[in-house]
């Protein structure tokens, strides 16, 4: 027991300023951040008690951080997407479901995240799926609209639609959990 409480005193010892610097520059409330941190120290001594030991300290707890400030962004309920229509009246709803820039630099922070992790998503889409998940839920073209410009069928359209909007749930399935939307 001893030696356990030395090595996480060693631990806290060796990474309280780089954690604390790591907190700090996501976390501009100094006592949020060190209320962050403190989290962080209570989570290593309480997974020390475990039986199957952490291998590698720093990184473990630089993660338990990013999720810790994670948490603060993540929201109460659910929201779901508004329901696909052909007018333009709701181009904003992308913008709707994002942390407000003026909010802070939570916010923003947030915000640049989640905006990255979709653009990668929607990088990874072949490029049919890709233009036509784009067309009709980012610039809200209707499916008629696109199958006369392409010469596509819109049960095509729908198909090639439906396959881009399941690989982005599956590819972004993570972060929707960890903020919790």
């Amino acid at each position: 027991m001893a030696q356990n409480n030395k090595h996480i005193t060693d631990t806290v010892l060796r990474e309280r300023t780089r954690l604390r610097n790591f907190i700090r520059t996501r976390v501009p409330d100094p006592g949020e951040a060190e209320d962050i941190l403190q989290d962080v120290f209570y989570e290593l001594v309480e997974a020390c008690r475990l039986p199957e030991p952490i291998e590698q300290v720093g990184a473990w707890m630089f993660r338990v951080a990013r999720n810790r400030i994670v948490d603060r962004f993540r929201k109460k309920k659910e929201q779901a997407l508004p329901e696909a229509s052909d007018d333009a009246d709701d181009d904003g709803w992308l913008e709707d479901m994002l942390p407000d820039t003026d909010a802070g630099p939570e916010a923003a922070y947030a915000r640049s995240m989640l905006l990255a992790e979709l653009q990668d998503a929607l990088e990874e889409l072949p490029p049919e799926q890709r233009d036509v998940f784009i067309a009709h839920e980012l610039e809200r073209r209707s499916f008629k609209e696109l199958a006369a410009e392409s010469g596509v069928s819109i049960n095509t359209l729908l198909a090639r639609k439906r396959y881009a909007v399941l690989h982005l749930r599956s590819r972004l399935q993570t972060l929707y959990d960890e903020f919790n939307m």
